[in-house]
């Protein structure tokens, strides 16, 4: 089964790819390897749900947020590469999580992502993480991420 089809049977849909707020692409290909700039939980042009976790946003929150930035990465990829097909496997995932002080669940946060990186791309979905706290993110997001993907050549 390919992924359009795993997106589909899970019942979702992939989001318009966000445009870069800054200087910057929002992927760059080397070699058989794409790096997906940090992208945020945007949904119709606006972050959803800003704040830190550890105050106002639990980690259902963290992990929903983290969940629709991982839609919007998959965006850009399809931009980027023309089919999710051509992802081979998710190399790696790296998750920033606005937290207060005393905050240290920032891996269940990011498990949003994660789980749904393998339910999409089965075992090619599973991946190696870095899960940090930040202070602040842009535009208040409670949540940023990055991906690097392993991609077939055309």
């Amino acid at each position: 089964m390919g992924v359009q089809e795993n997106l589909v049977r899970l019942g979702l849909t992939l989001p318009a790819a966000p445009r870069p707020v800054g200087s910057y692409v929002p992927a760059r290909q080397a070699g058989d390897l794409v790096f997906v700039s940090g992208v945020l939980p945007f949904k119709e042009g606006k972050v959803q749900k800003p704040g830190k976790l550890g105050n106002a946003l639990t980690v259902a929150d963290g992990a929903e947020v983290s969940r629709l930035a991982l839609l919007n990465a998959l965006a850009i990829l399809q931009q980027e590469l023309g089919s999710l097909d051509r992802i081979k496997s998710i190399v790696r995932l790296t998750g920033h999580v606005a937290s207060t002080e005393g905050f240290v669940d920032q891996p269940a946060v990011l498990n949003g992502a994660s789980d749904l990186l393998v339910e999409i791309f089965g075992e090619a979905g599973r991946h190696a993480r870095l899960a940090l706290g930040a202070f602040e993110l842009p535009l208040h997001a409670a949540v940023e991420l990055e991906l690097i993907v392993h991609v077939h050549h055309r």
